[in-house]
């Protein structure tokens, strides 16, 4: 069984990552593809919550270099569990992407968080989880991280 975890860089896909180990059976699983989708065309950098804070001007902000961190540091949330690990950084629309890597890998799940950078804590579903569900080709997990899903963290 080959599993996409999806980030954003958010303390959400970190805690919703850990979800979907503790649930899942890395017996059954071969691989997972930790997975980061930059923006072409945001107006902001990629927001990672997950890495060291940086002081840098805009201009010297990368992208993919804070994607990159993200997807460094949920993947080795599965160091040792078992199954191989990948990661990828994607350009484009995040739903889109995921979708498109899912239907490349021929992926038999697809895990996310939930609602981590939408307009309220209170939305129940994220714009990219939804669109996602609607349209994988595959089961999606989304993970809704509570307030006491923090404790993970620490």
């Amino acid at each position: 069984m080959h599993v996409i975890v999806a980030t954003d860089g958010s303390r959400a896909s970190l805690v919703g990552a850990r979800q979907f180990k503790w649930i899942a059976d890395s017996r059954e699983i071969t691989d997972v593809t930790v997975i980061a989708v930059v923006s072409p065309y945001a107006a902001v950098p990629f927001a990672n919550e997950l890495g060291p804070q940086k002081n840098t001007e805009m201009a010297e902000l990368s992208f993919r270099d804070e994607a990159k961190t993200a997807v460094d540091i949920v993947a080795a949330e599965f160091d040792a569990w078992g199954p191989t690990i990948h990661t990828q950084i994607r350009s484009g629309s995040p739903a889109q992407e995921i979708i498109r890597a899912a239907e490349d890998l021929e992926a038999d799940l697809i895990s996310m968080a939930a609602g981590s950078r939408g307009l309220t804590s209170t939305i129940l579903l994220g714009s990219t989880a939804s669109r996602v569900q609607h349209s994988a080709p595959c089961p999606v997990l989304i993970c809704r991280p509570t307030r006491n899903s923090d404790r993970a963290l620490s």
